[in-house]
């Protein structure tokens, strides 16, 4: 029987002991993710070793109370295996790596005998000295090469203590550079996992709705743009651009139609298919994904690889300031002040790990960020690019009404919207579907084929007639929809306030359905605050009417507004943005965003947008809050601050040290400890929160 006692309990976090159970890390897990489908839990962690829980709640003490007991009630036995890339155990096993390395080099200083010693750093001293005469074999002076005569030299003097401290921060430095590079790539791999619910499945010529866990081989599943790939599959009907970058890293969509493969993870950029389902949902690929983000380089950010190449440059350096003062003093020992001193060793120390911080720092915000050299990017961006519909608006419209023309009945309408708009993924859809649900208009597929049309609109036929739902654009420009004549005032007299649908059937207007936007309560703070941290230029661009578009940029402050634009409009414009000198930001939710997100310096998907979106995007907001993105433009800010301070802080105190040295001021055993100690406490330092008011901020975001 588990049993539960409060160890502390603060103002919005409850730490809890579970005893009576020994907790492996999948029940952890599984505990986990049942404690956070409650409303009031914002996060659980779960401590294993302990059997500790602590909860990070909104106040409702009741519900969490209630739901930590009902774990009494999970049969743990039946809680999913971890994989060997679930985070959990990713980070558990580097955490163990470097605890141990710690106490094995505290273990051996304190217990064993100094001929032990001696024998043992022998022994470790081959992995060094080997990776240094594979360098040199190449022909190639590099760090490996100063690393290994340092360690060589300080055991040929019999130097053990100081050999041992160097290749124990060595270790650790490898580890939480290899920490880094994992933790990166499980970000990025988990945002391009599949987060997909529902899928249609067409049974005897009719789509119907189900969980894509009930999907099975052999099943037809219609597949539309903008939709990401639920199962394995061969396309049996139809032809679709796909983007397969997920799984083979090229960005360009490939062409699929009649008897060509498809795969869980990809996205459909174009067209419509139904495929013949050939595996199930669980087949989503994600160890390939994982294989082949490990396989590129693009998780170091260009800060990373600098500091990187110039510890290698470093190098000559240090060998020629060896060999040089040795021949002008004759004295060994100040020649070894050079090698002693290894200017990489807190370089690869400090650096990954300040990158790791700001990431954890980050995802603790809600913020998923798929690599290190975005945050770069962020840092320095001038530009801010937004859509406005789910972006500077909130991402669930609100239906306000329907205002039917030529005769028709305005629940029919309503219903005959709702039966086209469910079938893709936007927020004024969602808008108009849940509309239909809670008029009580339960709809039947009336419809034939449907086809979304990229930033216009979709197209069907309902019996023989032609129908189309979508922007003014589509339906009066390209479709070339008449208004019926007595009703012209009417149609003129149509709310300014809100975003209009318009629903043509034959050829006539039959319906306007009027969407209210609302604008997010911090969008106005947020663009001043994006200014006050160096933002040059804040842009909205929209599909949206210019009315209303210069609408809501007047209520927030937007520096430009561009309306009734295409996506290739706004790709069109980040480009050029990018050629005249801008580094830019572009943050969406939609699929018209999508060719914008890929075009620009780094893209930012809101968590609520479409999933071509989402996996175009550098980075993924899940928070519901725009503020997010001024926490991430302060922690790229302050991350870039601390990789520059981590730099000059190492060359120039290792540079002191190296003069100390040589002046015999210090001997190269104490300058070798001291340089030590510095990359120790430089690397616990970018291990420190970034902001300031880490706290508070997390507090606050709990209070949304």
């Amino acid at each position: 029987m588990i049993r539960f006692s409060v160890i502390r309990r603060l103002r919005r976090r409850l730490h809890v002991k579970c005893t009576g159970w020994l907790f492996t890390d999948a029940q952890a897990a599984y505990i986990e993710e049942m404690l956070e489908r409650t409303d009031a839990i914002e996060k659980a962690q779960f401590f294993t070793r302990s059997g500790e829980v602590v909860v990070i709640h909104n106040g409702d003490e009741a519900a969490v109370k209630a739901a930590i007991l009902s774990i009494r009630d999970l049969d743990l036995t039946k809680a999913p295996a971890l994989t060997e890339y679930s985070p959990r155990l990713v980070n558990k096993r580097y955490r163990e790596d470097m605890i141990n390395q710690t106490l094995l080099y505290v273990g051996k200083r304190l217990l064993l005998p100094m001929p032990l010693r001696t024998a043992w750093s022998w022994v470790s001293a081959v992995k060094f000295v080997g990776k240094a005469v594979k360098a040199l074999w190449k022909r190639r002076l590099t760090v490996d090469v100063l690393d290994g005569v340092a360690i060589m030299v300080s055991l040929l003097r019999g130097d053990v203590s100081t050999a041992g401290a160097v290749m124990y921060l060595l270790g650790i430095g490898e580890t939480l550079e290899e920490w880094t590079l994992r933790k990166s790539v499980l970000n990025l791999a988990e945002s391009m996992s599949l987060n997909v619910d529902k899928v249609w499945v067409k049974v005897d010529g009719t789509e119907i709705s189900r969980p894509v866990a009930e999907v099975s081989e052999g099943d037809l599943v219609v597949l539309r743009q903008g939709e990401v790939v639920p199962v394995d599959g061969v396309v049996v009907d139809g032809v679709v651009l796909v983007n397969e970058s997920s799984m083979t890293g090229e960005p360009v969509p490939v062409r699929r139609d009649a008897e060509s493969s498809v795969y869980a993870g990809t996205v459909i950029e174009e067209g419509e298919c139904t495929i013949e389902v050939r595996g199930n949902s669980k087949s989503s690929r994600y160890e390939k994904i994982v294989a082949l983000i490990e396989e590129s380089e693009q998780m170091k950010s260009g800060m990373e690889q600098k500091a990187f190449h110039m510890a290698d440059r470093l190098v000559p350096l240090s060998f020629a300031g060896t060999l040089l003062t040795y021949l002008l003093t004759r004295n060994t020992m100040k020649a070894l002040s050079f090698l002693m001193v290894d200017f990489s060793c807190a370089l690869k120390l400090s650096i990954p790990l300040a990158v790791l911080s700001a990431m954890q720092e980050a995802s603790r915000r809600g913020i998923t960020v798929k690599g290190g050299k975005f945050l770069e990017q962020i840092a320095a961006a001038d530009m801010v690019v937004f859509d406005k519909t789910g972006t500077l608006t909130k991402a669930e419209p609100v239906f306000e009404q329907i205002i039917p023309f030529d005769g028709r009945d305005a629940d029919e309408m309503l219903m005959l919207a709702a039966c086209l708009e469910e079938h893709f993924p936007h927020s004024m859809a969602k808008a108009v579907v849940n509309a239909a649900t809670q008029h009580n208009l339960p709809h039947k597929e009336l419809h034939s084929k449907v086809e979304y049309i990229v930033a216009h609109g979709i197209a069907s036929r309902v019996s023989r007639y032609r129908c189309r739902i979508g922007s003014a654009h589509f339906i009066f420009e390209d479709e070339k929809t008449v208004i019926p004549e007595d009703e012209i005032d009417k149609f003129n007299a149509l709310p300014n306030t809100s975003s209009h649908l318009y629903l043509a059937i034959r050829g006539r207007l039959a319906a306007v359905i009027c969407i209210k936007d609302p604008v997010r309560e911090e969008a106005a703070q947020v663009v001043r605050e994006l200014h006050e941290l160096g933002v040059k230029k804040v842009v909205m661009m929209t599909g949206d009417s210019k009315r209303n578009a210069e609408r809501v940029a007047a209520d927030i402050g937007i520096d430009e507004v561009y309306a009734e634009v295409l996506p290739g409009d706004k790709a069109a414009f980040v480009k050029q943005a990018k050629e005249d000198g801008y580094t830019v930001m572009m943050v969406g939710d939609g699929i018209n965003d999508s060719p914008a997100l890929s075009e620009a310096n780094v893209g930012v998907a809101m968590n609520e947008g479409a999933p071509i979106a989402q996996k175009i995007a550098n980075v993924t907001i899940s928070s519901n809050n725009l503020q997010a993105l001024v926490d991430l433009r302060r922690i790229s800010m302050a991350l870039m601050k601390r990789i520059h301070f981590n730099y000059n802080s190492i060359v120039g105190v290792n540079g002191g040290l190296v003069g100390l040295g040589v002046f015999e001021i210090l001997t190269p055993s104490t300058t070798a400890w001291l340089h030590n100690l510095f990359t120790l406490g430089i690397g616990l330092r970018s291990m420190t929160p970034l902001l300031p008011d880490t706290c508070a901020e997390q507090n606050r975001e709990v209070n949304r």
